[in-house]
């Protein structure tokens, strides 16, 4: 369920960056992305040109004496197999690529299991950012208690060790998370129970920034389709939304998913035992899981312009802003 993507509700320092990001194929794209590191998340938008990603993916894998890469799905990131054994990542990230690797080897020092990259360095082409990352495999059902354990660990990291290093924006900084600015722009294609629905979970729970009281760091979006079971256990995957934020920020996805996602009821229980503390009914949790359906709700009826699987998977959702007691469970796309 990750939600974010540019929208016409970006703030100054996103549209700052995309003005800047114009010039990433230029020798200066390394020291721009640093200079907007502090700003925004590692990835806030896909590649925008399928084609160049597709290009830069097959320079890449020239380079690198791997196999021609087969296109597997694009989200924020395009991702090509190339073989059974590595993963040809292309992205437009904010920051240089040698953070990424810089974080990926401090998470392993902290006992956390994270995909390997494959190559020591990132090539860049065609204005993208190209890395080789092992290809995992998965086995079995996640292991929540070991996603929880090594989430606390994440959450005991000193925020100053990362600051400067990898991007640490703070969570409530997102512009997508500003749903008032969602909802205005969607208004046309709510009907009026969708609308009234959505505008009182906003109004109950869109003030949550004032009762943040202390932040850590955070992965930024802990869910099913971010973490890989393998033979060696838990695998945490996409770390492009890393921030500063409550330590309820990567608890509250978790916690909305059994009930609203149709993720196995049990996987909150198991996550809390493995972090040590159950957030279940604390205030500002509820009020992040609720906001963060919110969030993906609206998502869905903007994508549901263009795209109509979007905008069908938008009216399941929105039964349930209706007060539908038979409203079915959401998809993720």
């Amino acid at each position: 369920m990750s939600t974010h993507g540019c929208g016409p509700w970006a703030t100054t320092a996103q549209r700052r960056w995309r003005s800047r990001s114009a010039t990433s194929s230029t020798p200066d794209a390394a020291s721009t992305r640093a200079s907007m590191s502090d700003d925004l998340p590692y990835v806030i938008q896909p590649p925008a040109d399928a084609g160049l990603a597709a290009a830069a993916a097959a320079e890449a894998a020239a380079r690198w004496g791997l196999p021609s890469p087969q296109h597997l799905r694009t989200g924020m990131n395009a991702l090509f197999a190339t073989g059974e054994e590595v993963i040809l990542r292309v992205c437009h990230p904010t920051a240089p690529a040698s953070q990424a690797l810089w974080l990926a080897d401090r998470l392993r020092e902290r006992g956390l299991r994270v995909p390997r990259f494959v190559r020591p360095a990132a090539l860049e082409a065609h204005g993208l950012t190209v890395f080789a990352v092992e290809r995992l495999h998965p086995v079995g059902e996640i292991d929540w208690r070991e996603v929880g354990s090594m989430i606390r660990s994440v959450h005991e990291w000193p925020a100053f060790e990362v600051r400067g290093r990898y991007p640490l924006p703070r969570c409530d900084s997102f512009p997508w998370w500003d749903a008032a600015a969602a909802l205005t722009d969607v208004s046309d294609l709510l009907d009026d129970p969708a609308r009234a629905g959505l505008e009182a979970a906003i109004g109950q729970h869109g003030g949550w920034r004032q009762r943040v009281a202390a932040r850590v760091v955070c992965h930024g979006d802990v869910h099913p389709g971010n973490v890989l079971q393998t033979a060696d256990g838990a695998v945490l995957l996409d770390w492009d939304l890393t921030c500063h934020g409550p330590a309820a920020w990567d608890h509250a996805t978790v916690m909305t998913w059994p009930r609203r996602w149709g993720g196995e009821p049990t996987m909150y229980t198991r996550f809390a035992e493995g972090y040590g503390a159950s957030l279940e009914g604390d205030a500002l949790a509820e009020s992040l899981a609720t906001m963060r359906n919110v969030v993906a709700t609206l998502m869905r009826v903007r994508a549901g312009r263009t795209d109509p699987a979007a905008a069908a998977e938008a009216q399941r959702r929105l039964r349930y802003w209706r007060g539908d007691t038979d409203a079915p469970q959401w998809t993720a796309q």
